[in-house]
């Protein structure tokens, strides 16, 4: 029967704490009583129009990503930072237009072209930019190597690629997903109540993510680069080198800046509150995650100068594993082992935020307000290697910018 009140208990509450991900999966399986728009400052939320079935409304619950946070599997080879692990790897496309095309080694494309042209999977279910505002993005199916490099490259505002679940997973088949470590632990959640999952997605891909920025973001570099955001044909965010320029593209020609500009000056100001406090910013319950594998400065931290791309490989998956290992022996990509304990130097940020999720997260129920779920995620351990001072100052930091509105500036 249809619950009696419009909105659902569970979206209200993770709207009001300002929770939620934008991942569609609550769109996705709501049979249209729930769509996803753009709030301001720009970005993904659900808008739910209709009452929903008791049914639906206990799978949001036990599956939404601000509500719950899917677990890591328990294995001898977890790390509080990085989660589980079957092997770390660096290493970059072999061929040279993938590499070229992606956004650090073009490891995820060279994957996904792999497991199209063996038969793994029939189709991949990703984001793209849309193509009536190229500063903004829409769910996609690719099934060729011309689709996957058409949109590849990070694409860094707004993603709800959970809702076109419903839509492709009736559609049957085999389907690789790329997304976001929030949508791979949510459809792995959903798999709990829906066998298609499994029997549908052979392959779950994600990446360290830095955070979702608003779609204020871009505006900040449009305006910074002199670009009427009508005026832009196509805009990618980086890629086509390593870390690659962040492109927009007029009828009157094409204004740049670098990943540092753009994600250091603009973007990173910008992200939304529910990812300063992510316990899984790096793909822990995916088969496979990326990231980019940065070399040290002379100071010890990530250089974002233009090298050979580069990538950060983890497979954590008896089924990932497999994958990878084919595309190394099928010469797509190439590969050298790498020491877990060197992932830090590469991923300095994630290493601090993860670090800093418990005190963050503490401070939200001092002050009623919610927050996720989020055991087997190794919260506390990763807390304990935080210096005492900087656990306390984000504390307070996270009291004081909750009574003031501004937690999205953590």
């Amino acid at each position: 029967m249809p619950r009696p009140s419009t909105l659902s208990p569970t979206i209200k509450r993770v709207l009001e704490g300002e929770l939620c991900t934008g991942c569609g999966l609550c769109a996705g399986i709501s049979n249209g009583s729930i769509v996803m728009e753009t709030v301001a400052p720009g970005y993904a939320r659900p808008l739910q129009s209709a009452p929903i079935a008791d049914e639906t409304e206990s799978i949001i619950a036990s599956t939404c990503p601000g509500n719950v946070v899917e677990p890591w599997p328990a294995g001898a080879n977890t790390h509080p930072y990085w989660g589980g692990w079957r092997q770390i790897l660096t290493g970059a496309a072999t061929d040279d237009e993938v590499c070229h095309e992606g956004s650090s080694g073009g490891v995820i494309s060279a994957l996904l072209i792999h497991a199209l042209e063996t038969g793994v999977v029939d189709r991949v279910l990703h984001i793209a930019a849309d193509p009536t505002d190229p500063t903004r993005n829409v769910t996609a199916t690719s099934r060729t190597r011309e689709d996957v490099l058409a949109r590849a490259g990070s694409r860094y505002t707004a993603s709800s690629p959970l809702q076109a679940i419903e839509t492709a997973l009736a559609e049957g088949g085999a389907f690789a997903f790329v997304g976001k470590p929030c949508d791979v632990s949510a459809l792995r959640r959903l798999a709990r109540s829906d066998p298609r999952v499994e029997q549908h997605v052979p392959l779950a891909i994600s990446f360290f993510c830095g955070g979702i920025p608003s779609h204020d973001g871009v505006g900040r570099i449009l305006a910074a680069l002199g670009v009427d955001a009508e005026a832009v044909r196509e805009f990618r965010f980086r890629g086509r080198g390593w870390p690659g320029n962040c492109v927009a593209v007029t009828d009157e020609g094409s204004a740049s800046m670098t990943y540092a500009e753009s994600w250091g000056g603009h973007l990173s100001k910008e992200v939304q509150f529910r990812c300063k406090i992510c316990p899984d910013a790096v793909g822990g319950v995916a088969d496979i995650a990326c990231a980019d594998a940065w070399y040290g400065d002379d100071a010890g931290y990530p250089s974002f100068a233009e090298q050979e791309g580069r990538s950060l490989i983890i497979s954590r998956t008896e089924s990932g594993e497999r994958m990878l290992n084919a595309a190394i022996q099928a010469d797509a990509v190439r590969v050298a082992p790498l020491a877990v304990g060197e992932v830090e130097k590469m991923q300095p940020s994630q290493a601090r935020r993860k670090r800093l999720v418990l005190a963050r997260t503490a401070a939200l129920p001092i002050l009623l307000q919610p927050r996720p779920k989020m055991a087997g995620l190794r919260v506390a351990e990763a807390a304990r290697r935080s210096p005492v001072g900087e656990s306390l100052r984000n504390l307070v930091g996270t009291l004081r910018r909750t009574l003031t509105g501004a937690r999205s500036r953590l």
